[in-house]
């Protein structure tokens, strides 16, 4: 780790939200108009657990969505580091062989910290870092089919995997954690990134927090 006196984060905003729900779309339309030399980006998915200690069909049956899945200590760790001046070297996480790569993403600190991720409100610990947390919230069977395309095209999955696993983990840690920690939420976002109106209210919001746009009350 190193210090990076230059920057001082003034500001986390945690964006959640159900799988497929558009919260990855927002953060990076966040991150291309406010600038990404300005902004820190933690995403929680990066952060799920080694498992290599485990068989491969071992490890595709685990439950990744349920929050003992993600290695969220670290995160909350990274975030202390990174308010405190202090870069940090992310891990990467292989989708398709359910592990970590052994190489990391070095990400140093700036003024703002984007974190985004399903279950982010669902912990306590890392929920109460956030100044601001936003909740995209869309319909099921969007979410669903978004996710469906996503796994196949992205990730190397199966339409029948994809499925099976919708119906035995995604769903009910959907109803369970996700769900149920909207209520936590400052601000949601119907459809996420597709919604321009609540995209200019939280850029125009970062914009004043940066000092560069005045915000009228």
């Amino acid at each position: 780790m190193t210090k990076d006196s230059s920057h001082t984060i003034t500001t986390v905003i945690g964006i959640a939200g159900g799988t497929g729900s558009g919260k990855t779309t927002l953060s990076e339309l966040i991150l291309d108009n406010i600038g990404r030399d300005r902004m820190a980006y933690l995403p929680h998915d990066a952060y799920y657990r080694d498992r290599k200690d485990l068989p491969l069909e071992e490890r595709a049956r685990l439950n990744y969505d349920h929050p003992d899945s993600l290695e969220t200590e670290l995160m909350v760790a990274h975030i202390k580091q990174l308010q405190a001046g202090k870069s940090v070297e992310m891990p990467v996480y292989d989708f398709t062989t359910h592990s970590r790569k052994d190489a990391t993403i070095h990400v140093a600190s700036k003024r703002l910290l984007l974190v985004e991720g399903i279950l982010i409100f669902a912990e306590k610990n890392l929920r109460e870092l956030f100044d601001m947390k936003i909740y995209v919230d869309t319909d099921p069977d969007l979410r669903f089919i978004r996710r469906l395309t996503r796994d196949i095209e992205e990730r190397g999955r199966t339409v029948q995997s994809v499925i099976g696993q919708y119906l035995q983990t995604v769903r009910p840690m959907h109803l369970e954690f996700v769900e149920a920690s909207k209520r936590y939420a400052d601000i949601i976002v119907p459809e996420g990134g597709l919604n321009a109106v609540a995209l200019d209210m939280v850029i125009a919001r970062l914009q004043f927090l940066l000092g560069e746009a005045p915000i009228d009350n």
